[in-house]
């Protein structure tokens, strides 16, 4: 196996996003790989030509701005400013796949929760991108939310 060269850490920024982000950091410290965290906003549903289409526009903006905002906070609290810093909009699922694949991603920093009854039937996005992804997966395992 060749060193990790170009790492991907995918955030929800959530408050467990800081977990998540010191793994990957160590990681590419170890590797000496480069570092670049992303964000996805999923689409807002807007109706062609309807009238809330202003307001849908205007709420995905600002969805934007705050994940820019939130994610450059956590860059800075980590010491990860010199990193790229990706929001997207999209399919969580098929961003994180498209971007590891335009971009020559070889590790891809993710994190995982524990399912249990019902839940278990359900796509998650950690499960899509281990299946679709085009290199290795790291799933960090966190708490399950009640």
């Amino acid at each position: 196996m060749s060193d990790y060269k170009k790492i991907l850490l995918c955030l929800d920024l959530t408050e467990e996003s800081e977990r998540i982000a010191v793994r990957a950091q160590s990681l590419a410290a170890r590797y000496g790989a480069e570092l670049s965290l992303l964000h996805v906003v999923e689409y807002v549903p807007v109706e062609p030509m309807g009238e809330a289409l202003l307001p849908a526009v205007q709420i995905e903006g600002e969805l934007l701005e705050r994940a820019r905002v939130r994610i450059a906070e956590l860059a800075a609290k980590l010491g990860l400013q010199g990193c790229e810093q990706l929001v997207h909009t999209g399919t969580i699922k098929s961003e994180v796949v498209r971007i590891a694949q335009t971009r020559g991603i070889d590790l891809i920093v993710i994190g995982s929760r524990e399912r249990h009854g019902v839940s278990i039937l359900f796509n998650f996005t950690e499960d899509t991108v281990l299946h679709a992804a085009p290199c290795d997966v790291l799933a960090v395992r966190l708490q399950h939310r009640d």
